[in-house]
């Protein structure tokens, strides 16, 4: 179990008219992360709605800015009881026996085009026995292949441009391994949030994208750019891919900073938690019973 604290600090300058902005900043709360407390401060007095995203386990924050400077400040705390279990004893689902809500992560989605990849997926991967440990290797195959490099692509990069490129940021890594998951009929999603444990080389704390895929009942983390440590994630959004959960969609014209985010650990021997770490082990902070 772990116990994190993060902040989030949006500012926008609005141009000329009202913006209408969509959020999608707030802690999920799931089955084993708990949301211990938060507090939104939003700069312009303004009517919020706050409510949770349809057939998700996220929270989506609607608002209409006036013109002038609009600031979100948002922080939180979570405690994450991970799922912890043996890869060797994890195996993949046979499509018949997925639950409902878990089919819309089978199929092509806009960034994830699993119909196109399908012959290089079962090319390089259909001969591996099935499991986690399959899934393990399409993740360091994305990995080994692909080269982080910060700020290398856009909202319109897919995971064909990523394969062809052979570089991009995190989101590109996970779109990529998210399609060759459902090219072999093995659900994936994606997960928006924040990570503690990266290297702090990489630049300041941002937001983290990485991958969950559904094997044997629960939603295993993976993270394909191998950038931080999945025992450090907290979740905020979860998708078919990135252009389900961005953090800020906006309607107006508007200029943005760069957004200024952090998190750290709690020491809370109460709860005997311990601090995020590297293990081997499969690790979920969700289940199927959430979609």
């Amino acid at each position: 179990m772990v116990h994190l604290k993060f902040s989030i600090r949006l500012t926008y300058e609005i141009l000329g008219t009202p913006a209408d902005f969509i959020f999608n900043i707030h802690a999920a709360a799931t089955v084993r992360q708990t949301v211990l407390g938060e507090n939104l401060q939003v700069s312009q007095p303004v009517a919020l709605v706050l409510r949770p995203a349809p057939a998700a386990n996220h929270r989506l924050l609607r608002l209409r800015a006036q013109p002038g400077t609009l600031r979100i400040d948002y922080r939180a705390e979570v405690l994450i009881d991970h799922c912890i279990a043996a890869p060797e004893n994890i195996a993949e689902s046979a499509v018949a026996d997925l639950p409902a809500e878990v089919l819309p992560y089978l199929y092509p989605s806009r960034y994830c085009e699993s119909d196109k990849l399908q012959a290089l997926a079962i090319q390089s991967f259909g001969h591996l026995p099935k499991g986690y440990g399959r899934v393990e290797q399409i993740r360091r195959w994305v990995n080994q292949r692909t080269k982080f490099v910060s700020g290398s692509t856009t909202a319109s990069t897919s995971a064909i441009d990523t394969l062809q490129q052979q570089f991009g940021v995190c989101r590109d890594f996970a779109h990529l391994m998210i399609a060759l998951c459902r090219a072999l009929n093995i659900p994936a999603r994606f997960v928006s949030g924040l990570d503690y444990g990266a290297d702090p080389m990489l630049g300041p704390t941002d937001f983290h994208a990485y991958v969950e895929v559904y094997l044997d009942g629960n939603w295993y983390m993976f993270d394909p750019s191998g950038t931080a440590m999945p025992m450090g994630f907290v979740r905020i959004g979860t998708g078919r891919d990135a252009a389900d959960v961005a953090f800020a969609t906006i309607f107006g014209q508007i200029r943005s900073e760069i957004p200024l985010l952090a998190i750290e650990p709690v020491i809370d021997p109460q709860r005997r938690c311990e601090l995020p770490r590297h293990r081997g082990e499969a690790l979920s902070t969700d289940t199927a019973d959430r979609p």
